[in-house]
């Protein structure tokens, strides 16, 4: 396969294989997660040029959501969606429902700042804050 290490123990940085299984858009987003502290690979923190193996398991938060993935292959070039996603074993929580997801926040366009009682209620709303 194209961009396969060709050695067993070979392995590939973490920015990178993040970036060419598809979990962030692009290169830099999957460095600046790193660089944030968003990405922990076997329960540790990383830098972006940390390695990563075949058994490996990597947590990223990006987007709003936790992704947890096991490395079962390594890849060094991007590919498409379906050889991508045979590279890793996802073991990431159900994303919210998405009803839950559009309730939140709903403002009329115009309707201007939010008042004091309208934060309080939104900040329940998010579980921010008691009372």
């Amino acid at each position: 396969m194209a961009g396969a290490p060709t050695d067993k123990t070979a392995a590939v940085r973490v920015d990178a294989w993040i970036w060419c299984v598809r979990l962030t858009k692009t290169r830099s987003l999957a460095a600046t997660a790193c660089r944030a502290g968003h990405v922990r690979v076997n329960g540790e923190r990383v830098k972006p040029a940390q390695s990563v193996k075949v058994g490996d398991e990597v947590r990223l938060h990006h987007a709003g959501r936790e992704r947890v993935v096991v490395v079962q292959r390594l890849i060094a070039k991007r590919v498409g969606p379906p050889v991508a996603a045979e590279c890793y074993v996802d073991n990431s929580p159900p994303p919210p429902p998405r009803a839950d997801v559009l309730a939140l926040g709903v403002r009329d366009r115009g309707a201007g700042r939010p008042t004091k009682r309208d934060r309080r209620d939104m900040e329940r709303l998010y579980g921010r804050r008691d009372g």
